[in-house]
């Protein structure tokens, strides 16, 4: 008999990216030095392997870079959604001495630059 025919999926959620649409979002976990200082983050994943971005001085977490076209295929149509990621910068646990003192160093060095 005609009728009507209902599908549902259902989408696991992945481990890495959250999807919307075409684009994709994922959070990337920064060294506090990296973040200050800036530089290449080469191991950013993606849907087609890992890819390269190069993140500011000073960039703070929260941030989001956009690499476009590297999201999901449009369907039926040319081009791909876009890659978000979001920088979490991680405050290191487990200071050696020397760390500790390079960071009272630079702590202090902040606050008289502030001071003047």
């Amino acid at each position: 008999m005609p009728g009507d025919l209902y599908v549902v999926l259902n989408v696991k959620k992945h481990p890495v990216f959250e999807r919307h649409g075409d684009d994709i979002y994922l959070t990337k976990e920064v060294s506090f030095a990296r973040a200050a200082l800036g530089g290449e983050i080469d191991d950013i994943p993606s849907l087609n392997g890992n890819l390269k971005l190069e993140i500011p001085e000073g960039t703070q977490t929260g941030t989001i870079f956009r690499m476009m076209d590297k999201g999901i295929p449009h369907l039926d149509s040319y081009g791909s959604g876009d890659l978000y990621v979001m920088v979490k910068v991680v405050v290191p646990q487990n200071l050696t001495e020397q760390e500790k003192k390079l960071l009272r160093e630079f702590d202090r060095l902040q606050r008289q630059n502030k001071e003047k």
